[in-house]
């Protein structure tokens, strides 16, 4: 049986630490870079793992574009998102997913079910885990959710800036026992270190076929949803604690204005009038100051003026009810 491959990040520094070894099942091909490919290559990246592992992180990187939001807090991303990158001879249809966690209520649920049906809609996968943690993002739980993948399984190390080299290796070797990945690729996604590496990896496994999506198309999701999403980033590095998970954000009018200024009408969900009243502020401050951080990253994000107008509602327990969630656009998949 055929070896799994090993890449290593910056494999001429890490061999003066790691013994060799032979992990590579064709040095001929695995050495080589993308453009080696020999044909057009096309297919959907599920991108995976549990929650703050930087799946939204290593997403945005590879494509040079800012799309899925990011925060310190975990689960911030609650629903797929579509990335395209397209080169030459590849066109990688990245798909960043809520993180893998045991459901505790209706919304939860839901982020964990567009996870799984995003791996089982996939060609490749690629599963990531937090090195400062070991493998503990690699448990059983995790596995089980992996096995779901129709096509090859890539594992990415990811945060190894924050640990020490030598403890690299022993990760890769334990990964290999707990699962049959088709490749592994240390890397940190926040210093792009070893994302050329893994984008190779990626592209030799996607089967061939045309590009799906225009040269010059970065996403299929509309502008009011990055709107939204935007909103809720600063919402949860404005917040603290439970309440940004409280919180959903519905964009309730979109539309042009003849001078070219976007207006964007939306409403920031809460399920009880103390949560309101925090999001508010003394004097309606923390309402503005997440309303001007949230104007100033759309408009960056839309490439024109943008005048946002930032309500607060209350609807009591909404993750909780399947109907609350659909008019917000989660619901069954």
């Amino acid at each position: 049986m055929e070896q799994p491959c090993v890449l290593y990040l910056d494999c001429d520094s890490l061999l003066e630490h790691f013994s060799p070894m032979n992990t590579l099942s064709d040095s001929s091909e695995q050495t080589g870079s993308v453009s080696e490919t020999s044909s057009h290559r096309t297919g959907f990246v599920a991108i995976i793992g549990q929650p703050n592992v930087g799946k939204s992180t290593l997403m945005n990187a590879l494509l040079r574009q800012r799309l899925s939001i990011v925060t310190p807090k975990p689960q911030t991303t609650r629903q797929r998102v579509l990335g395209i990158l397209t080169e030459l001879d590849y066109q990688i249809i990245f798909m960043d997913t809520p993180g893998l966690l045991q459901p505790g209520y209706k919304l939860q649920e839901y982020m964990l079910q567009s996870a799984v049906h995003t791996i089982r809609d996939s060609e490749v996968a690629v599963a990531m885990v937090d090195s400062t943690k070991g493998l503990k993002d690699l448990d059983n739980a995790t596995l089980h959710h992996l096995k779901q993948s129709p096509g090859p399984v890539i594992l990415a190390i990811n945060k190894i800036d924050r640990i020490p080299k030598l403890s690299i290796l022993p990760l890769i070797e334990e990964a290999y026992r707990r699962f049959s990945f088709n490749e592994i690729v240390p890397i940190s996604a926040l210093q792009d270190d070893g994302l050329d590496r893994l984008l190779s990896a990626i592209v030799k496994v996607l089967p061939e076929g045309p590009a799906l999506y225009p040269d010059d198309m970065l996403t299929d999701q509309p502008e009011r949803f990055f709107a939204a999403e935007i909103i809720r980033e600063h919402l949860f590095l404005a917040m603290r604690d439970e309440l940004p998970y409280a919180s959903a954000v519905q964009i309730e009018d979109f539309k042009e204005r003849p001078n070219g200024v976007a207006y964007i009408q939306a409403s920031i969900i809460v399920e009880k009038s103390s949560q309101k009243g925090m999001i508010i502020g003394k004097k309606g401050q923390m309402l503005k100051r997440i309303g001007s951080a949230a104007r100033v990253a759309i408009a960056a994000f839309l490439d024109r003026p943008v005048y946002l107008d930032l309500w607060v509602k209350i609807r009591p327990t909404w993750r909780k009810k399947e109907q609350e969630l659909k008019r917000l656009g989660y619901g069954s998949m």
